[in-house]
């Protein structure tokens, strides 16, 4: 099986990078799990003071792996992206993300669950969720905390396309920053970050992250249910099912 997903570490930083090109980094099974594994040994790892999650190619996540939704359910996918948020928020090590490609509905609960974003002002994103008869239910326990009311009533509803700049504004990320610049801001983030003191870092990240982690610990079964209910309904199978057809 190729691996979807690598880690490197170097220079106190485990970088994390997302490689499945063939279904743009869509959170299938096998991504999740790797992605999982991968944050495990980057937070154990004694010689990193933080953690960098990227993409190869040209997308950053296009969001559920519609074919295993249509074929399988999303029960246990839906509780994987759950715990997939609360371990990036309760990491002991800054989780930073580099958003140089577009990111889509379930890819959008990586981005709301990291401490620090930061993307290329080309970069995109949408919540498509309502246009495939379904709900951003599970992403909606970190994105939620980030959005005011008015905006995340908006993006989730109208389920537009929205820049780099709109979301640095909305509060979805930290900040945008031109095309060119993008390796080169992200390297300072990391720089500054490796300056501190470890127990600096992981009681930081506690106070800042505990309103996150209590929600997420509070509404996390209930959302992955109604999650779960919503990708089995007829309505979103054919809404699905037409998807799919289409991109082929």
């Amino acid at each position: 099986m190729v691996e979807l997903v690598h880690l490197e570490v170097a220079d106190q930083v485990a970088t994390i990078t997302l490689d499945s090109e063939r279904n743009r980094n869509a959170l299938s099974k096998q991504l999740v799990t790797e992605l999982v594994a991968h944050l495990t040994t980057a937070d154990a790892d004694a010689s990193a003071k933080a953690i960098l999650i990227r993409s190869a190619g040209t997308v950053f996540c296009s969001g559920a792996d519609m074919t295993e939704a249509v074929s399988g359910g999303m029960a246990e996918g839906a509780r994987a992206i759950v715990a997939l948020q609360r371990q990036i928020a309760t990491a002991t090590k800054p989780v930073v993300v580099e958003l140089g490609g577009p990111v889509r509905a379930g890819g959008l609960g990586i981005v709301g669950a990291a401490d620090i974003v930061i993307a290329a002002e080309s970069v995109t994103f949408q919540l498509t969720e309502v246009r495939l008869g379904l709900a951003a239910a599970i992403i909606s326990l970190s994105l939620i905390p980030r959005f005011s009311e008015r905006a995340a009533a908006d993006l989730f509803l109208t389920a537009r396309k929205f820049d780099a700049a709109e979301a640095a504004d909305a509060g979805l990320i930290t900040r945008a920053v031109p095309d060119t610049e993008l390796r080169t801001e992200i390297a300072g983030v990391l720089a500054d970050l490796c300056k501190a003191y470890p127990q600096g870092l992981r009681e930081s990240k506690k106070i800042f992250n505990h309103d996150l982690v209590a929600r997420i610990d509070a509404f996390g079964d209930e959302v992955a249910a109604k999650s779960a209910e919503l990708f089995a309904s007829d309505e979103a199978r054919e809404a699905m099912s037409a998807f799919l057809s289409k991109g082929k």
